[in-house]
């Protein structure tokens, strides 16, 4: 009775006898431990002081626990919320403990809580330069005309600063909500970059870069949204100008590939290269987290959020592509955009 019915609970589950002894467990249980159906006592398979004090508490009561269960998988830790409930059956009594694995949300509640607390470090520091600035104004500066001007101009560029923050995390809701929406419109590619490239030319010349567009003898065409198309190509030039070093160049070109290896389709693949003294290797894994940051004090002097290569990244997803990074200290980076055709 036992064994059926552990093998109809689509749960791990172990039952566990009024004498403490593991009575059985269902093959989802085994996959967790392997030894869990020895007929044992079960604090010498499930050696956790907050298990063994759950099914004691529920054996003793009656009444049911909940309690968590770490196990360890090589480097992976993976979380269980386990329910002790107390089954009394003719002839079968004793207590179920069914585990639940939380590891995703556990994780997904991390992700939450850092996201937040990064927003609220972005926000708090304009905040307070905002705060001070009115202080003074209000107070000893308030007759000062030549602080007045220097002030208010700080406090443009920290209200800029913020208001780009905002725009950026606006801008990553809507695409989080659109990524199970592939894009059907049909774009051009060259025409987006040539649209970037005008509207990048203003910065471009003011850093000393030359943008090189090598444009392909035939249309580009990919099933896309042509805006999000341009804030992929937008946040990459931009980037590849902004942190490229001064008088550089910016290399664009275009490939196409009947059948590209990482989406095993026809593609095509546009490269955004600059000549700037490149990322350390051990950056390039985390280029596309939410507000991470190789030098947090110069992309702030830049206007950088910590958030346009998310954005990029999730663009890139929606559009079913691929998104390479490869860079060498001192030889320049490469940012491949790799979108099917079809």
């Amino acid at each position: 009775m036992v064994k059926s019915l552990l093998n109809a609970i689509p749960l791990p589950a172990v039952f566990i006898g009024p004498d403490a002894r593991i009575q059985g467990a269902n093959p989802r249980a085994l996959a967790i431990k392997p030894n869990a159906d020895d007929k044992r006592t079960f604090i010498l398979v499930f050696r956790q002081p907050g298990f063994s004090a759950a099914v004691e508490s529920c054996l003793r009561t009656r009444e049911t626990q909940h309690t968590i269960y770490i196990h360890n998988e090589g480097a992976q830790e993976v979380r269980y919320e386990v329910t002790c409930s107390f089954v009394d059956m003719p002839g079968c009594s004793g207590v179920l403990a069914c585990f639940q694995d939380i590891t995703q949300v556990e994780q997904a509640g991390e992700i939450r809580r850092e996201f937040v607390a990064n927003v609220s470090h972005e926000l708090k520091t304009p905040l307070t330069a905002l705060l001070g600035f009115i202080e003074t104004l209000l107070g000893p500066a308030k007759d000062d005309i030549v602080a007045r001007e220097r002030f208010l101009g700080i406090m443009a560029d920290e209200a800029s600063r913020m208001n780009r923050l905002v725009g950026d995390l606006l801008s990553l809701s809507r695409v989080e909500e659109d990524a199970r929406m592939r894009p059907t419109e049909h774009v051009d590619l060259a025409d987006v970059i040539l649209s970037v490239v005008r509207n990048l030319d203003e910065v471009a010349r003011e850093r000393g870069h030359l943008v090189d567009v090598r444009l392909p003898s035939e249309p580009m065409t990919v099933p896309g949204d042509r805006d999000q198309l341009v804030q992929i190509f937008t946040n990459l030039i931009e980037n590849a100008v902004k942190y490229g070093g001064e008088d550089g160049t910016v290399s664009i070109s275009f490939d196409e590939t009947e059948k590209d290896t990482a989406l095993r389709s026809p593609a095509v693949r546009v490269s955004v290269n600059d000549t700037g003294p490149g990322i350390d290797p051990i950056h390039i894994p985390r280029l596309t987290e939410r507000f991470y940051r190789i030098d947090s004090h110069r992309s702030r002097e830049m206007g950088g959020t910590g958030l346009g290569l998310a954005i990029v990244k999730h663009i890139v997803n929606r559009h079913r592509g691929r998104m390479k990074i490869e860079s060498e200290v001192g030889q320049g980076t490469s940012f491949q955009i790799i979108l099917p055709k079809s």
